[in-house]
């Protein structure tokens, strides 16, 4: 989307050009990083769960079709707002400015996030001493989803970079980051996540109680 909203755009400007590499940058590096887990895992879980049923019946391809794509569909528009408007409204030469700078600072830790936290996960799962364990190190220390948090302050940085462009920009834009938060914090991502962790290791119970759920914050102490 971000792609072809830059092709439309008839003399892109700094700003577009800026929004577009950030929006290809996240988007690659997740997509390699997904294939790459597909490879070595297999189906993710959360899916083969949703559509078990469909594929014993025979329907698996429509119901992947209705039930995952089309959804996901709209709501990947949704979350793109900023990148497609801030790039179609960035045409004709529109400079960085001081807002822009700073959405792509939020960005770049954000990146950082996804990157060292996913990275730091491979490692532990890697070692076979750690099987049944809670990963709790590094930035997992502080966060029970670096890469959740580092995805929201991709999209936040990739906003603020488009909404100073204007008001108008920013105000039809910002559904996206906040859905984008909300579908990780309170719908699709860590609570699905966190329900099959608890029944599959206990560990995770106490890893919960002490450690922050989404924004990195010094692990709590144990009390009594």
């Amino acid at each position: 989307m971000a792609i072809t909203s830059f092709a439309q755009t008839p003399k892109p400007g700094d700003l577009a050009l800026v929004l577009l590499i950030m929006t290809t940058v996240w988007g690659f590096r997740l997509g390699l990083h997904l294939f790459l887990r597909w490879r070595q895992d297999g189906e993710d879980a959360r899916y083969e769960k949703m559509l078990r049923r469909d594929r014993e019946k025979g329907r698996f391809a429509i119901a992947a079709l209705t039930k995952v794509f089309l959804g996901q569909a709209v709501l990947l528009f949704i979350t793109c707002l900023p990148a497609q408007l801030g790039i179609l409204s960035g045409a004709y030469e529109k400079p960085m400015t001081g807002l822009a700078w700073i959405g792509l600072a939020v960005f770049a830790v954000g990146i950082f996030f996804e990157v060292v936290g996913d990275w730091q996960l491979k490692r532990f799962k890697a070692g076979t001493a750690n099987v049944g364990e809670v990963m709790d190190k590094g930035l997992w220390r502080y966060t029970r989803h670096p890469n959740y948090f580092g995805d929201a302050c991709v999209w936040w940085g990739i906003w603020l970079a488009a909404a100073s462009l204007g008001l108008d920009v920013a105000l039809w834009s910002v559904a996206g980051p906040i859905f984008l938060t909300f579908t990780l914090t309170k719908w699709s991502g860590a609570p699905l996540l966190e329900g099959g962790m608890k029944k599959r290791r206990p560990k995770y119970a106490e890893y919960i109680e002490r450690t922050s759920g989404f924004i990195p914050m010094p692990p709590k102490k144990k009390t009594g």
